[in-house]
């Protein structure tokens, strides 16, 4: 165990005395895979009578920048929080971590037992039941989602589709390598503006295969809520189907598992707003453009020595991908 563990379990411990009914200690500490951004850590808090299966969710100690989309860990517990009152299936919120508690910035809440990583979820039999459920199940969920009164929410960014397409252009420009195929998608984005006039709802930000949990029967929990702000709700909607969150299945445009109609309907039953298809495709090509872009930021973390993993160098190359997708997009018989 290194010095680092070996403080955080001496932390935690301490948290979890004072703060998870009565727990006498923490078991089984270990640091899970996955997260650009934040640690996440599994333990399990020992009580009397059992042990509670638990998450722990921080900002990486020695951090001293956060990007300015991500909202603190403070508001994601929030945001968590809100969403269960409203009926979407989230991790329950323990504690939130406060300065006093001394292992730093997050929150502690309960494990979900289920499956993130796509492919499993899209290929292996124990998820067979559930794939053809997934769609309409993200719709409803999404329907839910926009509906959270905005008086209700922590304070968020607003980010309509001008200040996103504003941002990324504005990334891409300094990342000083010319794209030809992004230059034309840039173009037409803003040439297609739609009205900034519609509906501005909660906006989850990155709902997708591999932030949500499933299980045999479905969707279990919701996952990661740090890219969270208010805008458009068919954001979430476009984003869900971009193609790089299909893993393969580009036949299935809504997570590499079903239709975009099964989502529509979804949608449409627990929101009580209608659809627009073509916003939808609209905000699909604007998360191409995206994660085109931000694929070529994973190169220049690589090049640029201030993250060496392979798993940088291996997303950075697939900006490409993302330039094929979108010329599929944009052509005017454009495919799913």
């Amino acid at each position: 165990m290194s010095d680092d563990q070996a403080s955080l379990l001496a932390g935690l411990t301490q948290v979890a005395k004072a703060h998870l009914d009565q727990a006498y200690g923490i078991s089984d500490l270990k640091r899970l895979s996955g997260g650009a951004s934040q640690e996440t850590w599994a333990f399990e808090a020992d009580h009397a009578t059992h042990s509670e299966a638990l998450i722990l969710r921080r900002r990486p100690p020695g951090m001293t920048e956060r990007s300015a989309s991500a909202v603190p860990l403070e508001t994601e517990a929030s945001l968590i929080e809100i969403a269960g009152l409203t009926g979407i299936p989230v991790p329950r919120v323990r504690h939130v971590l406060r300065p006093d508690d001394g292992i730093g910035e997050g929150f502690i809440m309960g494990r979900v037992e289920g499956e993130t990583i796509a492919r499993k979820i899209l290929r292996d039999e124990e998820y067979a039941q559930a794939r053809p459920k997934l769609a309409r199940q993200c719709g409803e969920i999404l329907g839910l989602l926009h509906s959270i009164p905005l008086e209700n929410l922590p304070e968020l960014r607003h980010s309509p589709a001008a200040d996103e397409i504003k941002h990324y252009r504005d990334l891409y420009k300094a990342h000083n390598h010319p794209h030809p195929v992004f230059e034309i998608a840039f173009r037409w984005l803003e040439d297609n503006l739609p009205p900034q006039d519609e509906a501005n709802t909660l906006v989850h930000g990155d709902f997708r295969n591999g932030n949500l949990m499933i299980g045999a029967n479905g969707v279990r929990a919701v996952l990661d809520w740090e890219l969270a702000h208010t805008g458009d709700p068919m954001e979430d909607l476009g984003w869900i189907c971009v193609n790089a969150w299909r893993f393969g299945n580009i036949d299935a445009p809504v997570g590499g598992f079903g239709q975009r109609e099964d989502m529509f309907e979804g949608y449409e039953a627990t929101s009580g707003r209608k659809v627009d298809p073509a916003r939808v495709k609209y905000w699909e090509v604007l998360g191409t453009m995206k994660w085109g872009v931000m694929c070529m930021l994973m190169v220049q973390a690589f090049k640029s020595g201030a993250d060496r993993s392979v798993e940088r160098a291996a997303i950075g190359r697939r900006s490409s991908e993302n330039e094929i997708d979108l010329l599929r997009l944009l052509a005017p018989l454009g495919g799913n």
